[in-house]
């Protein structure tokens, strides 16, 4: 008998990869895909690396590929736009070991700047998409999808959502696939894609995409359950959970494969049910090709186009009963904010108190933008804080920027803020740009990267010098400094932004969540000194409340004893304390 046991969809995906054999997996951390690879990189038997952004990701799964060995790239919905330069070109080469790009999708915004649809990119790219439902489909599914790479010649994506990411499940635990290697062959018609060679391969990619189809209508993963033929769904993953809660007596055409889609099982599931309902989260990707092909069904006229669906919410669509569970009690707001010890902090409160904007980047230092810090003012991609700068000054001159700097985190520097950087070099920018240097990917729950010293599998590494890589792209001025200087800071900063140089500024300290980075005291406010003048309630640092006299209280369980709150403290009514 086989093992059972329960898991996480990132998880179960983990093993999938696990036991198809897999032998190379590259990726870059993004909520909700993370999990992926940290559990991937527990089983010796795959090679697992972080790379700097998406797009190194996917090339080397691609390198891999073309070798002969099965490879895993894995990102985040946003992520697939960075890597979606190779995606299409991967398209036409096809593949020799197979190889699938794992891509977790965010209805909701849980942790995003924008709720894309992956199967949009993947219909424009020519590539299939394979969709699960829950954790035991997760992991068969990216087994199947490693037998499809390799029968059809393509990438295959495995698009997954936040709720099957992090949602738990059974899995059946099976052995591992020991996958022969295939043999290289240099074919330069089929894997150099210059316009020659693309001409012909755009025909394969067509034909392909036309077989799977066709043959889509006998792949296990997607299953007609008839029933009720009054009333039918077409659905695929998570909201097909949705679907049988809320009508589990309807009939339903669940598909795994949402691109291409298999119109002979949809011709025939037509045929069968009287009145048919798309439910899919996002945008009506497969509503719109069923209605294309002539039928009528009924889909975003009644569901939304945002954030996740619900069986409350299908229900209520399609019957116009308000169930109970939705009258429930308003929960106050929580706005996410900057932790207790954040080094983050310390910065966003010296450019507030300089009234300095600051253009901003992905990462906890978005949280900037909100009261009480107050700073960042845009906030667009991974690495776009340093190119917004730069186009600020270009447009209104290099005095309008004298209360302008960039602001980006160490791990998305070297994402894809090293070319904005040379990019302001080469164009001769003046601006300051700050780095946050933090000493982790921190918002997805601190992994390693090229400046850390450590691989996603512990091992030591070569960390890249953030200042020597500076100077040695061509910036004239780079200073590295306590992120909790803040006199230093203050210093530096108004020299910066007032001088005609541009400037790299490191703000070095470790995030207050790293394992082994602990202040050795924490903070205590003493009442009968404190004036009431709130300066140290400005920081925005949840350990620190004001009471009902006016005074503030620290928190000691939560304090991280940073002692940013002493700077601001002119009264000595803040003190360090032991622990």
């Amino acid at each position: 008998m086989k093992d059972k046991i329960i898991m996480l969809g990132n998880e179960a995906i983990a093993r999938g990869v696990y036991e198809a054999g897999v032998k190379v997996s590259s990726a870059y951390p993004g909520t909700p895909s993370t999990e992926i690879s940290e559990n991937l990189a527990k089983y010796p038997e795959v090679y697992c690396e972080w790379a700097p952004n998406e797009k190194v990701a996917l090339e080397v799964a691609i390198g891999a590929s073309y070798s002969g060995v099965r490879s895993l790239a894995c990102m985040k919905h946003v992520g697939l736009n960075v890597a979606s330069d190779p995606l299409y070109t991967f398209a036409y080469t096809g593949v020799n070991g197979g190889s699938v790009i794992v891509v977790a999708d965010d209805p909701g915004l849980a942790s995003s700047q924008n709720e894309q649809d992956t199967r949009m990119i993947a219909r424009s790219a020519h590539v299939p998409v394979l969709e699960p439902s829950d954790s035991m489909e997760a992991k068969e599914f990216t087994k199947f999808a490693f037998e499809l790479s390799e029968k059809y010649d393509t990438p295959v994506i495995l698009r997954t959502t936040t709720k099957l990411s992090h949602s738990q499940g059974i899995v059946e635990l099976c052995d591992r696939v020991e996958v022969e290697d295939k043999v290289y062959e240099r074919n330069v018609k089929k894997h150099v894609m210059m316009p020659g060679s693309a001409i012909g391969r755009h025909l394969v990619v067509e034909d392909r995409e036309n077989r799977m189809a066709i043959d889509g209508e006998k792949f296990p993963v997607n299953k007609v359950e008839l029933s009720d033929t009054k009333i039918g769904f077409i659905t695929s993953g998570i909201p097909y959970l949705y679907v049988k809660e809320a009508f589990p007596n309807a009939s339903v055409l669940k598909l795994g494969l949402v691109n291409p889609l298999p119109k002979k099982l949809i011709d025939d599931f037509m045929s069968k049910v009287e009145k048919v309902y798309v439910v899919e989260e996002l945008e009506p990707v497969i509503e719109e090709q069923v209605k294309s092909w002539g039928y009528t069904v009924i889909g975003k006229e009644i569901f939304t186009k945002q954030g996740e669906y619900s069986a409350n919410l299908i229900k209520n669509a399609i019957l116009g009963v308000k169930s109970q569970c939705e009258d429930r009690a308003t929960v106050p707001a929580r706005p996410p904010i900057l932790c207790p010890g954040c080094p983050h902090r310390s910065v966003f409160s010296v450019l507030n108190s300089l009234k300095i904007h600051a253009a901003g980047d992905i990462g906890c230092y978005t949280l900037g933008a909100v009261a009480p810090l107050n700073v960042i003012d845009t906030t667009v991609c991974m690495g776009a804080s340093i190119s917004t700068l730069h186009g600020i000054e270009k447009a209104k001159g290099k005095d309008y920027i004298k209360n302008w700097v960039a602001v980006i985190g160490d791990s998305t520097f070297l994402h894809t803020g090293i070319n904005s950087l040379v990019n302001m070099v080469y164009n001769k920018s003046t601006g300051t740009v700050l780095i946050l240097d933090n000493r982790t990917t921190g918002m997805t729950g601190h992994q390693e990267h090229a400046a850390t010293g450590k691989t996603l599998k512990g091992e030591e590494t070569y960390a890249i010098d953030l200042a020597n890589l500076c100077s040695s792209i061509g910036v004239p001025n780079v200073i590295t400094i306590d992120a909790f200087d803040v006199d230093g800071l203050k210093k530096t900063i108004k020299e910066s932004v007032a001088s005609d140089v541009l400037t790299v500024i490191i703000a070095k300290a470790p995030c207050a969540l790293l394992k082994g980075n602990k202040f050795p005291y924490v903070c205590k406010a003493e009442s009968d000194k404190c004036k009431k003048c709130g300066m140290c309630l400005k920081i925005g640092c949840p350990a620190i409340t004001k009471q009902d006299d006016g005074t503030i209280k620290i928190d000691e369980t939560m304090c991280n004893g940073c002692g940013l709150c002493i700077n601001y403290c002119k009264f000595n009514a803040i003190n360090k304390v032991e622990r």
